[in-house]
């Protein structure tokens, strides 16, 4: 059996570009697409924080230590400059996989610097 699984988390990027008449996609850092595991054109989820949207894109690299995040394409609609944002990808994992399994969570500043990097959440405390 496979089970999908949260693979990689950027948690509250802020939103610096949005581009409506690019081809579309999400250009995020390149330095963040590394530390998280994300590959250029991978299927990404983008939970919008400020105003409640979520949509499916896929990433672009940019310029690694820029700490850029730009929304592009008809996604652009979803999202302004200053929008603070959680980009997940997510992938398929056997039995045997998940015995090892651990997401990669990237935490960010304001300023799209890393805050933290871990692989578990906090248990939620009522």
């Amino acid at each position: 059996m496979m089970t999908t699984m949260l693979k990689a988390k950027l948690h509250q990027a802020k939103v610096t570009c949005v581009e409506l008449e690019y081809e579309g996609s999400c250009a995020i850092d390149g330095a963040l697409l590394d530390l998280a595991g994300i590959r250029e054109y991978e299927q990404i989820q983008i939970y919008n924080i400020t105003n409640g949207e979520r949509f499916t894109t896929y990433a672009i690299r940019a310029e690694k230590g820029s700490g850029t995040i730009s929304v592009n394409g008809a996604a652009a609609h979803k999202a302004t400059v200053g929008d603070r944002v959680i980009i997940c990808s997510y992938a398929n994992y056997s039995d045997q996989d998940l015995m090892h399994y651990k997401p990669n969570l990237v935490y960010l500043n304001e300023n799209n610097e890393i805050l933290r990097h871990r692989n578990t959440i906090p248990v939620q405390v009522a």
